[in-house]
């Protein structure tokens, strides 16, 4: 099987989407952009879980996909998230997003009518024979309630433009990176997981955790990619506390919190997120502190 050209090496951020509230805040955006890149970001990803994308509309995701692609100009690369669980709706976000200028896509499985394994193959090749793009699978059965099962992985590694796996499923990560070799970059799909991931062939982490520590998290994964393991696994261990506290509350919860914390106007979650728990607001405090955020 012939190597696939990397997406990226190390940390891309999976971006919040700075809201007002009634719309989109672009001049937030566009801060969050520059502070990530001038932090060592290795891409960005927007409109992903943490972007909110599920409770905006297709036009909302695409003006600020739009506006996000020029405002990066091709300082890092620009990942789009298109997915959906009507495989025609995909599609055409799909191609939306390529002629907007983004680098990649990424597609998450299909969430609540969920489909077979079978199914999800004819999905996502369906997806990929519509564009040029590369494309990043995503597999987190957590929210999904949906599982890429390892031969399904390694039947989709054998389409030209399935470059990638966001995987969040750490129990069947070495039997993917077994069946599927070069045939399909892994990239970490959890905060607390980039150390064993990259262990077994992983090329980095789509973190949450970089939207308050970007330049940090970026060490974390160049440190691994350089043979530095033992600087790896002391920057995962010292991020615990702070992953914690990240993910106390159903995510982008706290990730939108903290940066509002930190001056970014991330903005308002939208409904049915809500606001912090009082207890949890204080834990995640806390542990910024503890961390030097505030």
């Amino acid at each position: 099987m012939i190597m696939k050209k990397l997406i990226f090496e190390g940390a891309a951020t999976a971006l919040v989407t700075p809201f007002t509230e009634d719309g989109l805040n672009f001049d937030a955006m566009g801060k969050l952009i520059d502070h990530q890149i001038a932090n060592q970001i290795d891409a960005l990803v927007i409109c992903g879980t943490t972007g909110e994308t599920s409770t905006m509309t297709v036009e909302e995701d695409l003006e600020i996909i739009r506006y996000s692609i020029q405002k990066i100009n091709g300082r890092v690369p620009a990942i789009a998230g298109a997915g959906s669980n009507e495989t025609k709706k995909a599609i055409q976000i799909s191609q939306m997003c390529e002629e907007a200028g983004a680098d990649a896509l990424l597609h998450v499985t299909p969430y609540y009518n969920k489909t077979t394994q079978e199914g999800l193959y004819r999905h996502f090749r369906m997806i990929a024979e519509s564009v040029s793009l590369p494309i990043i699978v995503y597999n987190v059965p957590g929210r999904t309630g949906l599982n890429i099962d390892p031969p399904t992985a390694k039947r989709l590694s054998e389409i030209d433009n399935i470059a990638a796996i966001k995987e969040c499923n750490l129990n069947q990560v070495g039997e993917v990176a077994r069946l599927c070799g070069d045939g399909l970059t892994i990239y970490s799909g959890d905060d607390d997981k980039v150390l064993p991931m990259m262990a077994y062939g992983g090329k980095g982490v789509i973190s949450v955790l970089s939207n308050i520590i970007p330049k940090d998290t970026h060490e974390m994964a160049a440190s691994f990619l350089k043979g530095d393991i033992e600087t790896c696994r002391r920057l995962q261990l010292r991020f615990m506390p702070l992953i914690n506290a990240l993910f106390c509350e159903v995510n982008p919860i706290p990730v939108k919190t903290a940066l509002n914390l930190m001056g970014f106007e991330a903005g308002p979650l939208r409904m049915p997120l809500c606001p912090m728990s009082e207890k949890n607001l204080s834990l995640l405090k806390q542990a910024m502190s503890d961390y030097g955020l505030l």
